[in-house]
């Protein structure tokens, strides 16, 4: 009875207080966390056990972690890689750090089919929806993470997230003044240094705000058994700020700031053969083509016939300097909730975020090839400056995004009785998304003079006779969604009984610019030459594709391509979103949901060779699960079925070296999702998840190269059918707190015929908690101030990790990382 009380109470005081924004509630917008905390969890916010396990009300698949638990990993450490411990999340971390980047899975969907949101801001990138985990809010400010497993909430603004959320919410303002300081060493000469400032509540409305900084660099790790160190680096900068003004009875608002800046370099991906030789070739000598190489010698240039690369004695392609990936990243959010009437809220979440990135690259420019002269009578370029054209010239060539998008999400919420609320809801989302391939120029050391090529004034630009700069790719598109969605919830039998009834009507709209011919998904060509027309061919516009003469940067004159063009692609649908929970007690309950979910085609599908639209994939998941949430032991399990459609895989085909774009057609995913969170005392917690999934193609695929593939009744790649976690904590004293985790992953197809597979790999990670105001003479300091030891890959465990995957042959992969040692101080004041 206590805890039905303490729901009531929450529900009827819960608008009057005005207390119900992102810090209080664990959902992704504060619509969403208002309507939940209204009807669903009591006054005193979620139950936890060490932060490992969260007690969930909601009627749908959900786990969720805390800023306890996320304290405990690797400080600094990607917020992703912190919920790889969950059930039905597969994390693949690039380094041990997590500034490297790395991919996941959750329920056998990619990371770009998983909505990733940051306080009501949606993450994904706007063209392909792909997730950059290096760039995420630094983890130390993030106060709680949840998942929803094969669903998303009513008003979640995506038109892509066919596979779930993942939703973090960060710390409110503190009401006193206080200072968090972390400074952090570790393998590969790691550093890290973080501070945040709260000024606690000042000024005459009590306004409170915090201030953040952190840097972090190190080198990259020598992958196990290579015979050299992997040249390069990372280096991150992010800062961070917010600002939480209470209005009294009328509501309350947030304004909070991101800024991140990464540069580092690719780790070499390597296939399975190259793998199982650890560290040798096939003729048994060292194998140094498992990093990139460090050392370039470009010749110096002069007038006469000269050659910047003959081979790997000068500049090789793959110099280590030319595998960068720089980003800009940042974004401004608001948070508000506003009372009306009362019975009646409004929230506002305004935001606008920036993205400037690329992934590198470089390529030998002959200066005399067509592509340069385009349309001119100029016999070249002389690209070097020594005075002739010569010359083979290395150009940086990076694929830059530039992103500016503007957001909103709006609810509008009565509270009719005290058990019943209906949200109306819309979300606006505009992102002008700006591919280029903007050429710039390398020193004499093989270091690109810019790492964006020139891009918005970022350094030189490769200027042409013809008026135009050279470029790899020119593309403009602008992708606006407008949602409207509807929400009825209410808990009825004595409360027992909480239904919740919703649904969502995205409409989607990506108007879409390529201004260079395209010979393929993800290939171009920018030339202001003219094309040869191929009689009897339609690139879908009614024009003809074209070809070019034969020449270095376009070695096949056989090559087709489809003219320079500008379409609309418009999708809509109406999703509904429904549950239902019935608590048999007051800590056992069952639950079923239903929900349907859109993806829409991402840009590199739409820009292809012939003029196509390969229509929106879709999702229908149902879910059956229970519950057992007590203070000390915490059980969920649950069964779910997700029927996929229109499936569409990026592939590349490893012997020809071309990527692009399969449909699959119907892909039926079944499996289990297990939890266990155990605290028989307060010195000790126990947790372990487990995760079995049936990942199956429903039909042999059409292919144009090879024909019908047998596909039916195999895998999707890169899927673990089983995988598990478990996290040991121990506190034997007020001074001493130990740790112990592990990380199982099954094997993993990385083709689609499952032909080839990786196999499963442990990983176990060790911390270690050292209070030091309970030292004699340090007894001055915080009671959170202490050191923190963490070893990563404890055993070493040789492993492939994130894969590119393939159609039917062979797969590359990212070497994991090696044992790693992190020591922390951690001071608060």
């Amino acid at each position: 009875m206590k805890l039905k009380l303490s729901r009531a109470l929450c529900a009827t005081t819960a608008l009057a207080t005005g207390l119900l924004v992102s810090g209080q509630a664990f959902a992704q917008s504060t619509g969403t966390a208002l309507v939940e905390e209204l009807v669903v969890t009591g006054s005193t916010g979620p139950r936890n056990l060490d932060g490992a396990i969260m007690a969930i009300e909601e009627p749908k698949s959900r786990v969720g972690i805390t800023a306890e638990f996320i304290s405990r990993q690797t400080p600094g450490q990607s917020v992703l890689d912190s919920i790889n411990l969950l059930p039905s999340v597969n994390f693949t971390n690039n380094d041990a750090y997590g500034s490297a980047g790395g991919d996941f899975v959750i329920r056998g969907f990619d990371s770009q089919r998983v909505a990733v949101v940051q306080d009501g801001v949606p993450l994904n990138d706007s063209g392909n929806y792909a997730v950059f985990p290096n760039q995420q809010l630094e983890s130390d400010l993030i106060e709680r993470v949840t998942v929803n497993l094969g669903t998303t909430d009513v008003d979640s603004p995506t038109a892509a997230a066919a596979g779930g959320t993942v939703n973090y919410v960060t710390k409110r303002a503190t009401q006193d003044f206080g200072v968090r300081a972390e400074v952090g060493v570790g393998s590969e000469d790691m550093q890290r240094y973080y501070a945040t400032i709260n000024s606690g509540a000042v000024g005459p409305f009590g306004t409170r705000m915090w201030i953040s900084g952190m840097y972090q660099k190190y080198d990259h790790f020598r992958p196990h058994n290579s015979p050299i160190p992997a040249p390069g680096g990372i280096e991150k900068k992010q800062f961070n700020a917010r600002i939480d003004q209470d209005f009294g009875d009328i509501g309350q608002a947030s304004l909070i700031f991101n800024y991140n800046e990464n540069r580092n370099a690719f780790i070499n991906r390597i296939n399975l053969a190259t793998f199982q030789r650890q560290g040798v070739t096939a003729a048994g000598a060292p194998d140094t083509s498992i990093v990139a190489p460090s050392v370039c010698s470009r010749p110096t240039p002069g007038a006469g016939a000269q050659v910047d690369n003959s081979g790997a004695t000068l500049c090789p392609s793959n110099f280590f300097e030319y595998s960068i990936n720089p980003s800009n990243t940042g974004n401004i959010r608001g948070l508000s909730s506003w009372k009306l009437t009362d019975d009646i809220t409004l929230t506002f979440d305004p935001s606008f975020q920036y993205v400037l990135a690329n992934g590198g690259g470089a390529q030998i420019f002959p200066e005399n090839d067509p592509q340069l002269r385009g349309n001119s009578t100029a016999a070249g370029v002389d690209l070097n400056g020594d005075g002739d054209i010569l010359d083979r010239v290395y150009l940086y060539r990076p694929n830059t995004t530039n992103t500016r998008r503007y957001g909103l999400t709006t609810s509008l919420i009565w509270k009719f009785a005290d058990n019943q609320s209906v949200r109306l809801a819309y979300t606006y989302d505009r992102a002008k998304h700006r591919q280029t391939g903007d050429v710039g120029f390398i020193g004499q050391d093989g270091v690109p003079e810019n790492v964006f090529g020139g891009k918005d004034g970022e350094g030189r630009q490769v200027t042409l006779p013809d008026g135009t700069n050279l470029r790899r790719r020119d593309r403009l598109s602008v992708a606006l969604l407008n949602q409207v969605a509807a929400e009825w919830r209410g808990r009825f039998m004595e409360e027992k009984l909480l239904l919740n009834v919703g649904v969502r009507a995205p409409f989607f709209k990506r108007d879409l610019n390529n201004y260079c011919f395209q010979q393929n998904t993800f290939n171009a060509y920018c030339t202001t030459q003219v094309g040869t027309p191929v009689p009897g061919t339609n690139d879908g516009t009614g024009r003809p594709l074209v070809t070019f003469p034969a020449a270095t940067l376009n070695s096949n004159a056989a090559l087709r391509y489809g003219n320079p063009r500008s379409f609309t692609r418009k999708y809509d649908d109406v999703l509904p979103n429904l549950g239902a929970s019935y608590e048999f007690t007051d800590d056992l309950s069952v639950y079923v949901s239903y929900a349907e979910t859109l993806s829409v085609p991402r840009t590199d599908d739409l820009y292809d060779q012939i003029l196509v639209d390969p229509g929106p994939e879709r999702s229908k998941t149902y879910d059956l699960g229970v519950r057992y949430q007590t203070p000390q032991l915490m059980l969920a399990g649950a069964i779910y079925l997700t029927d996929f459609s229109n499936r569409i895989e990026r592939v590349l085909d490893e012997p020809s070296g071309v990527a692009f774009s399969q449909n699959v057609g119907d892909v039926r995913n079944k499996g289990l999702d297990l939890q266990l969170g155990w605290k028989p005392v307060e010195e000790f917690s126990f947790y372990a998840s487990y995760s079995f999934i049936d990942s199956e193609i429903l039909d042999n695929i059409p292919n144009a190269v090879a024909g019908i593939l047998p596909t039916k009744g195999k895998s999707v790649y890169e899927t673990p059918k089983h995988q598990g976690g478990a996290r040991v904590q121990y506190d034997p004293t007020e001074w001493l707190s130990l740790g112990a985790q592990a990380k199982w992953v099954g094997d993993r197809w990385t083709n689609l015929v499952n032909t080839e597979k990786f196999r499963g790999y442990e990983l176990v990670d060790f911390d270690a908690r050292f209070k030091l105001n309970e030292i004699p003479g340090l007894d001055a300091m915080g009671n959170n101030t202490y050191i923190q030891f963490n070893v990563r890959n404890a055993f070493n465990k040789r492993y492939l990790g994130d894969i590119t995957p393939n159609l039917t042959g062979t797969a590359l992969g990212q070497p994991g990382y090696r044992r790693s040692f992190i020591a922390t101080l951690h001071a608060e004041f």
